[in-house]
């Protein structure tokens, strides 16, 4: 009867002791007297008490570490880069993940800081930003070639973000700006030159019509000079006389416009009652004159 009790007693102790459990997305690395002796996949396991313990758990899961690297670019702009490394632990190389590396998140972080500062130096600031992705394509491909060796597969590496001192932020701030208003002033000069050329058209097009209109007038005025001094002809006045008696006509129907485009009501005349008289005759003789001094010039022949 005892030796029954000290095997239940026995039994109960392995079973409270020797049980464990695995997650899912997990292992367990299994020790006896210090010595690796197995990995356990997810489920219920037996240990054997004082014998066999679990000396670590490690998850498949991907993983992300999150990395910031100051450094210096070409053109001398210091710059802080956050990293995001995605890696995960091999199945298949879980013992190496677990031995071989004391602490792979400071190891993962100096091949970051390794490859970020021996690329970033050859670019520009404006570069950094254009060939971010190329950056995390060189921080990933060194750290695949290093990580495998220790049983860690590296998924992504991004950069995340690129963030200068706050005086370059500024100065690339007015920088922009700058352009901004440079371009604005481009275009409005455009548009102002549009306006002016449409502007000069227009007004080129209104004198051009202006132009026509009065050669039409004068044209319509010229026939009906002509008519007028045929109706005097008829009459008995002669060219000459018919000629004075519309430029006096002309010279009244003149005062009498200025008289209404004005705010004046004064309008100086000759004082003589006979200037009209004067007038006609002074016209008359110049009109016979002109037309003697033609004559004259039609009767030389060039020697």
């Amino acid at each position: 009867m005892a030796q029954y009790i000290i095997l239940v007693v026995v039994g109960l102790i392995l079973l409270i002791f020797g049980l464990f459990i695995v997650k899912q997305q997990q292992v367990a690395i299994v020790e006896r007297f210090g010595k690796f002796i197995g990995i356990r996949k997810p489920g219920l396991h037996v240990l054997i008490p004082m014998v066999d313990r679990v000396s670590g758990r490690m998850s498949l899961r991907i993983q992300q570490l999150d990395v910031i690297v100051e450094t210096k670019t070409k053109d001398d702009v210091f710059v802080q880069m956050k990293v995001s490394v995605q890696f995960v632990v091999l199945e298949d190389a879980v013992y190496d993940a677990f031995y071989k590396l004391d602490n792979p998140h400071e190891q993962i972080r100096s091949y970051v800081f390794d490859t970020v500062r021996a690329e970033v130096p050859k670019l520009r600031l404006d570069d950094v930003f254009e060939k971010k992705d190329d950056i995390a394509i060189a921080i990933r491909r060194e750290l695949e070639e290093a990580m495998n060796t220790y049983g860690y597969g590296i998924i992504k590496a991004l950069v995340t973000d690129i963030d200068p001192d706050d005086a370059v932020k500024s100065a690339m701030n007015r920088i922009n700006a700058a352009e901004r208003q440079k371009t604005a002033a481009e275009y409005e000069g455009e548009a102002e030159r549009i306006r002016i050329v449409a502007k000069a058209t227009a007004e080129a097009e209104s004198k051009r019509l202006q132009g026509q209109g009065i050669a039409d007038q004068r044209r319509e005025i010229a026939k009906g000079l002509e008519e007028s001094v045929e109706v005097l002809n008829q009459v008995g006045i002669n060219s000459q006389e018919a000629s004075a008696l519309i430029v006096i006509t002309q010279h009244y129907d003149t005062l009498h416009a200025v008289s209404e485009g004005t705010n004046s009501n004064l309008i100086l005349l000759p004082n003589s009652p006979n200037a009209a008289s004067n007038m006609l005759n002074d016209l008359v003789s110049s009109f016979a004159v002109g037309n003697k001094v033609a004559e004259m010039n039609q009767n030389i022949k060039p020697e």
